[in-house]
């Protein structure tokens, strides 16, 4: 039985984080698994396989962590990345995959000729580490690092036209395009669950489901929702999901006066009952990957509002609207979806089939 190794930043709830543990559960029969995460505490770590060997370099979780630490652990995992790999990772493993960009690639690809190396990408990874000095020196010590896998994921076909514009160096035979696996009958049985919902039945309720972070433009958000609730326009938001911008956001929120009809309900382990209860599920990043928040609305078969950053989630899917990435397109478009909600409900789709089996196959195939 080959044995694999995952490295993941934590186990915390993300789209990401649970695709992982979804494709650990899938193919856990066939391999002897070891997930390695840099921060501990993770809410998934729960979930994973009884069968699983986890091991972490730090126990906490990264929001225990002072400012110092965190500039601490950020340097020696630049510095002293083969010193940590060497200790903790390296091992007999067969495979070494490191499931998201950032520190854990770093890590994960200090040259190791006895096992093979796979770098997953999630996003548009030119836009990820922002347009700071120590943004631009990050994008270029990526590019040193990622010469060293032998295959490199991307989950959609925009992450990897922006991975090859950065990283112009690598080899086409190295990247390979697999979609993110998700387990459709958990999310189908989940979202039937009885769970009390905070819907207001005055006016339309908008579910949006992510982590409280830059890219996924909850600030621009709240600036269109308390223009529409300026002119009158009937409607409620819910955003499941923490992260760090949670205070700031707070603020933005009282700022807007709009405490009553915008709300932050944190994470929640089961966001299924709210995307299939609610009348339209919303996502409007200022840039994306390849969200599998959108695939799960899509199984739920709820109608999806989001604008060009998702734009290749909903093709071919009926029952979506795709707006410009800009905020007065955004308001336009809301506020059409808003008002006019008898039109949107009458859409129906020929629904599109999952396919679960095909994502595993390829997944299998790469891991060797």
């Amino acid at each position: 039985m080959k044995k694999v190794i995952f490295g993941i930043t934590s186990l915390t709830v993300g789209g990401a984080e649970k695709t992982l543990i979804d494709i650990i559960e899938k193919i856990e029969k066939e391999y002897k698994i070891t997930v390695f995460t840099l921060y501990g505490k993770g809410e998934f770590e729960k979930s994973l396989p009884k069968n699983i060997e986890l091991k972490t370099l730090y126990k906490k979780s990264y929001n225990e962590l002072s400012k110092l630490s965190k500039i601490i652990i950020s340097l020696r995992l630049l510095l002293f990345r083969k010193q940590i790999y060497d200790k903790y990772i390296k091992n007999d493993y067969d495979t070494e995959i490191a499931f998201l960009e950032g520190p854990i690639t770093r890590l994960f690809s200090v040259k190791n000729k006895k096992t093979k190396k796979i770098a997953w990408v999630h996003t548009d990874i030119s836009k990820i580490f922002g347009n700071s000095i120590k943004s631009k020196l990050k994008t270029i010590i990526n590019k040193d690092i990622y010469n060293n896998y032998d295959k490199i994921v991307l989950v959609s076909k925009n992450s990897l036209k922006k991975f090859k514009e950065i990283n112009p160096q690598i080899e086409d035979e190295k990247l390979e395009i697999i979609h993110n696996y998700i387990n459709k009958e958990k999310v189908m049985e989940k979202a039937e669950e009885d769970i009390k919902l905070p819907f207001k039945k005055d006016g339309v309720n908008i579910v949006c489901v992510g982590r409280l972070v830059d890219a996924k433009a909850y600030d621009r958000l709240i600036r269109i929702h308390a223009r529409l609730v300026k002119d009158n326009i009937k409607h409620y938001i819910y955003v499941i999901g923490n992260g760090p911008l949670q205070n700031e956001l707070k603020q933005q929120i009282e700022k807007e006066k709009v405490e009553n009809t915008f709300y932050l309900l944190g994470e929640k382990e089961n966001p299924y009952v709210y995307i299939k209860n609610a009348d339209y599920f919303c996502l409007l990043s200022y840039f994306e990957g390849y969200p599998m928040v959108l695939e799960e609305a899509k199984i739920l078969d709820k109608f999806i509002i989001t604008n060009t950053a998702a734009k290749e989630v909903v093709e071919n899917y009926e029952k979506s609207i795709v707006l410009e990435n800009n905020e007065e397109a955004i308001y336009e478009g809301l506020k059409n979806v808003i008002e006019n909600k008898e039109k949107y409900e009458e859409k129906d789709t020929i629904k599109k089939e999952y396919n679960n089996d095909d994502i595993i196959k390829k997944i299998k195939a790469i891991i060797g």
